[in-house]
């Protein structure tokens, strides 16, 4: 039920995250999902994309300081509160969430989220339980 995440850490300098995106476009990668987050010395930009193993592998080669993780890909409703439904279910059985953010792709009228949480294990059970479908890495492939 976990995807993986490619965290690549890149310097608050003109260019960087172009010559990010270059690397992995030269290598034929598909971004599914993009978030940055910055300070005023460097950014932690965080992605989803089609061959995992081999964006970290390219990215490792072309230098830049990168890392996985492992994350939680939810599908809720593209409507007012769809998120929430699901913000609920992880509030009422105390699962704190680190960070959060969206896809580029979608499935249908479905919004796909991803989740970075304390307790991932705890989180999927309670999510299942809830009748939230989650991805794996091959299913976001297909879409």
């Amino acid at each position: 039920m976990f995807v993986k995440q490619i965290s690549v850490f890149l310097e608050n300098k003109p260019g960087r995250l172009a010559a990010a995106c270059e690397t992995l476009s030269k290598n034929n990668i598909d971004i599914s999902a993009i978030s940055i987050a910055d300070t005023t010395q460097f950014g932690i930009l965080r992605m989803i994309v089609d061959k995992p193993d081999e964006a970290l592998a390219v990215m490792k080669k072309a230098g830049f300081p990168v890392s996985t993780t492992e994350v939680l890909a939810v599908e809720v409703a593209d409507r007012p509160g769809g998120l929430n439904n699901a913000l609920q279910i992880l509030q009422q059985a105390d699962v704190s969430i680190e960070y959060l953010y969206s896809f580029i792709k979608r499935n249908g009228d479905k919004a796909l989220i991803l989740l970075r949480v304390e307790s991932p294990q705890k989180a999927v059970e309670v999510l299942k339980n809830a009748g939230i479908k989650m991805y794996t890495c091959e299913e976001i492939a297909e879409l």
